[in-house]
């Protein structure tokens, strides 16, 4: 069994070894990223647990399709692409199993809890989008994909990615223009 160095090893090395399926390799690179790529589940999955079982699933395909990563491109980037289609597929089997709508429980927002700072604000929005839009959004604005990609990952047409988009634009403004007009005290 080889030896690996302390925690300041290259994700080169790291990559080399958990290509030989050394588990010490393995474990390190899940706990450098792993905190990154709960963050992006989150972005498409709210409940934290799905959002974590779908994040241990994924980087159970990192490690099994390692052999397949190619240096050419960034290590991160390459496990993060997995974990956005992983979230893709566990949204298509939700909405196959369950074909309802997904009502948000924080649609109504208590006078209290609106101290938040704009970041909190903008997630919030995103987080409060139908779960379509959401997805195209995220797919698009976050992740950095062309409507074409997002339209072959999804299996929807070019058209309905742009609509999802638009829409998605239109409620996350009207969101945040209600979070600036209640924090102004103008409600």
């Amino acid at each position: 069994m080889t030896k690996i160095r302390p925690i300041n090893q290259t994700d080169t090395l790291l990559i080399r070894l958990a290509k030989k399926a050394n588990k010490k390799a393995q474990l390190s690179i899940y706990d450098k990223y792993s905190a990154k790529m709960l963050a992006v589940c989150r972005q498409y999955i709210k409940d934290l647990h799905f959002a974590e079982d779908v994040m241990i699933t994924a980087f159970h395909k990192v490690f099994l399709n390692i052999e397949s990563y190619q240096p050419y491109g960034s290590f991160e980037a390459w496990i993060r692409q997995i974990m956005v289609r992983e979230c893709i597929s566990y949204l298509r089997i939700q909405k196959n199993k369950f074909n309802v709508v997904e009502i948000e429980d924080n649609h109504f927002l208590h006078h209290e809890q609106q101290d938040f700072t704009n970041k909190d604000r903008i997630q919030l929005a995103i987080d409060n989008l139908p779960i379509g839009c959401k997805t195209v959004f995220n797919l698009y604005a976050i992740e950095g994909y062309k409507h074409q990609e997002i339209a072959e990952m999804l299996n929807i047409s070019l058209g309905t990615s742009k609509s999802q988009l638009s829409h998605a634009r239109k409620l996350l403004q009207s969101q945040l223009e209600k979070f600036n007009t209640s924090n102004n005290g103008t409600e």
